[in-house]
């Protein structure tokens, strides 16, 4: 897959810049719309779809919608997955923008040609940190909820997992049609903006340590951090594999169209089938 190999963040020069410079004596107003981000997970085979030929496609998208768009390497994870981490920067209406780009594409590459339904159903996983997610629970899981009748969509939020020691986020899963999808996410964007802590993660979204994982350690800083891959020495650590017999009446089953179900048990049942 071409342009996968490396940290993909396309030049500066490509975005469309909306910021105008204020007279010094003119102090902005407190409610100005600030810059933020916001993250979700694509699969390698999804990121490289987004990425396109030489980074044609993402350097579309970027121009298109003005937000600037950003992937984690090749093969670095965000912990307990095997997808590659998204980060979408700029103002909110330049961020949906670029998401709708983003999903639209994914619905007719990967889910329109596989049924020909009208409103085919699909999810999408974003990365949320655990001090913003009590926002978008609220209290007694009214503000889900809310969330949940006004956009139609399935929301589920992981719960806070100490599996992975310096992991500070947590997984938002998000499921329905495109325009369910789109209204949840933009729902959620604006819940995440009213939370200072979540402003404040802007400048360090992916400052936390490096997070072991099944013998690696993954830091997902896709501004341009590596990551760091260290193997432990404990025996208990050594990968295991199990081979099981499958009828060929039932392979297509498991493997799923385009090998979308292979993958996804992979990702929820953390270890790699062959």
């Amino acid at each position: 897959m071409e342009g996968t190999e490396s940290l993909y963040d396309a030049p500066a020069s490509e975005v469309q810049q909306n910021e105008s410079s204020p007279r010094k004596s003119t102090p902005p107003p407190e409610n100005e719309e600030k810059a933020t981000h916001f993250r979700f997970l694509l699969s390698n085979v999804e990121a490289g779809s987004i990425i396109g030929k030489g980074g044609l496609t993402i350097n579309d998208f970027q121009s298109q919608s003005g937000a600037r768009i950003q992937l984690s390497r090749n093969y670095e994870y965000f912990p307990g997955t095997s997808d590659r981490i998204v980060t979408v920067s700029g103002m909110v209406d330049d961020i949906m923008k670029a998401i709708d780009l983003i999903l639209t594409k994914l619905l007719d590459e990967f889910y329109a040609a596989e049924g020909g339904d009208v409103d085919p159903q699909s999810r999408i996983r974003l990365v949320v940190p655990n001090s913003s997610c009590g926002g978008i629970i609220g209290k007694g899981g009214v503000i889900i909820k809310s969330l949940i009748e006004e956009s139609h969509a399935g929301i589920k939020i992981s719960p806070q997992d100490n599996f992975y020691p310096g992991l500070h986020d947590r997984l938002v899963t998000v499921t329905g049609t495109f325009g369910e999808q789109i209204k949840a996410i933009e729902m959620i964007l604006l819940k995440l903006v009213e939370d200072p802590y979540y402003q404040q993660s802007v400048n360090a979204a992916f400052s936390y340590s490096a997070v072991a994982y099944n013998g690696m350690n993954y830091g997902p800083d896709v501004v341009g951090r590596k990551y760091q891959n260290t193997r432990f020495q404990n025996k208990e650590d050594r990968n295991n594999s199990l081979t099981i017999g499958i009828p060929d009446e039932h392979i297509g089953i498991v493997v799923g169209r385009g090998g979308r179900s292979i993958m996804e048990i992979s990702q929820y049942a953390l270890f790699m089938i062959a």
